[in-house]
């Protein structure tokens, strides 16, 4: 790894770790950067996944304010969570690597969309509560099988390809529950960290691991952690947004020219 591919990719750890903090999608930072250095895609995928682990870590820790009393409601989603991430990563490394190179095509474009629309998600789960708050409902914060599915399925997503899991998994918790915004991002917090985790053993015992880049990334995306469990909720969300669109199209021109 040259002096400016470190300096690139660190970088990139720092905006991703800081993304994923605030808003998830970070992935759409580092994955690209990856891939217009050089790297193949799934390489790219098994590397950034591993790299970004002490990231979330450290965007977790940033919100322990927020997940107090959520321990009961974690102790339900963390399973789910985990196992989903295990049967993503698992077909990671058994489908054919030319699948995921026209697979993730499509993860992107996904992703994407998600970012775009995340506005509209975040006013759509503000306004029920208030309605709710308004009619008198009680609020519902319990666990129920189908939040638990939902988790499962976004980490089978998760395992498989990061990008925008984060936003999944806000968008499925403010559905299914009713919370405050900020520490429904905590507990995601906790469970992005979760997927992260479990496919970075899979992939470290079964595939190949681009180490400078994983110890690159992890670096950046710890640092970006804390920057965003800090100063995130000052940053201008567009400008976030508009960041991660113009990296994900970057990609997109980049994997289809390959």
């Amino acid at each position: 790894m040259s002096v400016a591919d470190f300096i690139v990719i660190l970088l990139a750890g720092i905006g991703a770790g800081t993304i994923n903090t605030v808003v998830g999608s970070g992935s759409l930072i580092t994955f690209p950067t990856l891939v217009a250095l050089g790297y193949t895609p799934l390489v790219a995928n098994v590397s950034n996944n591993i790299g970004l682990v002490p990231g979330s870590l450290s965007g977790a820790y940033g919100y322990r304010r927020e997940l107090a009393g959520q321990r009961p409601r974690l102790k339900k989603l963390i399973p789910a969570s985990a196992a989903g991430a295990l049967a993503g990563s698992t077909l990671l490394l058994v489908l054919p690597s030319d699948v995921f190179d026209s697979v993730v095509i499509v993860l992107i474009v996904v992703a994407l969309t998600l970012v775009v629309l995340q506005p509209t998600i975040s006013k759509r789960m503000t306004a029920r509560r208030q309605l709710r708050a308004v009619e008198g409902v009680e609020p519902h914060r319990d666990v129920t099988p189908a939040l638990m599915a939902v988790v499962a399925g976004a980490g089978i997503y998760g395992g498989y390809f990061g990008a925008a899991q984060g936003i999944i998994l806000i968008a499925m918790l403010g559905i299914f529950l009713d919370d405050t915004l900020q520490r429904l991002n905590g507990c995601k917090n906790v469970l992005a960290l979760t997927v992260n985790a479990v496919a970075s053993v899979v992939f470290v015992l079964t595939t190949e691991v681009n180490w400078a880049v994983v110890g690159t990334i992890a670096i950046g995306s710890t640092i970006g952690g804390q920057v965003g469990a800090k100063v995130g909720r000052k940053l201008d969300p567009r400008l976030l947004r508009t960041i991660i669109v113009l990296v994900g199209i970057s990609a997109l021109v980049r994997l289809l020219t390959r």
